[in-house]
């Protein structure tokens, strides 16, 4: 089969990928099309012996808000007693909230488990491997989401555990759900940013013959 498009193009699509922190709470597509980019990067993006541990709750509109109200709630208390970091992070809460949705990422422990009795010499290397498919999903959502007109910024609620218990309830996802990340999105309510500064190619890459 032929491939659909050059390589060249694949990764012009894949540069265009940035982090966009000024979002809008308005989408230029139907819920509909954005549940059918989801639904199209879950049905080929990779997983080690295809174990598929990945999964995807979409959030939109009013429900994203609210989401946001449960998180910055159950954040408060905590950054409140790191001096200086609740004063910081408060602005930004509110910009999250400002987007138009959230796609938020999790890994199955029970699909991960499973594996690990299925295929016992490599057991050890479930975890590791579940969290290299879930970030795979998250860079080809949020490519796909950019390409699509949307800003979107990621971002890892789970760093404190009694944020990750307060989302997992109120989006009613089972126990065994863990969370990875969540990606806001909306229309961009800035410009869309340059490339950043990278490292010289010659310390990030090597090649040998």
């Amino acid at each position: 089969m032929a491939a659909p498009i050059s390589t060249d193009q694949w990764l012009e699509g894949a540069k265009y990928r940035r982090t966009v922190y000024g979002l809008k709470d308005t989408s230029h597509v139907s819920d509909e099309r954005i549940e059918e980019i989801i639904k199209n990067v879950l049905s080929f993006s990779p997983s080690s012996y295809n174990t598929q541990p990945g999964r995807i709750t979409l959030v939109l509109g009013e429900k994203h808000k609210q989401l946001w109200d449960v998180i910055v709630a159950a954040f408060e208390p905590i950054l409140k007693g790191i001096p200086g970091v609740w004063e910081a992070m408060e602005p930004r809460f509110g910009a999250f909230k400002n987007a138009y949705g959230s796609v938020v990422f999790w890994d199955n422990q029970k699909t991960i488990q499973e594996s690990q009795e299925t295929h016992k010499a490599s057991a050890h290397m479930f975890p590791q491997w579940s969290e290299h498919a879930n970030g795979m999903a998250q860079i080809l959502v949020w490519t796909a989401l950019e390409l699509e007109g949307f800003g979107a910024n990621l971002q890892h609620m789970g760093a404190a555990p009694p944020v990750e218990a307060a989302v997992r309830k109120f989006l009613g996802v089972p126990d065994e759900w863990s969370l990875r990340a969540n990606l806001n999105f909306g229309e961009k309510a800035q410009p869309h940013p340059e490339i950043p500064t990278k490292l010289p190619i010659t310390e990030t890459l090597t090649v040998l013959k």
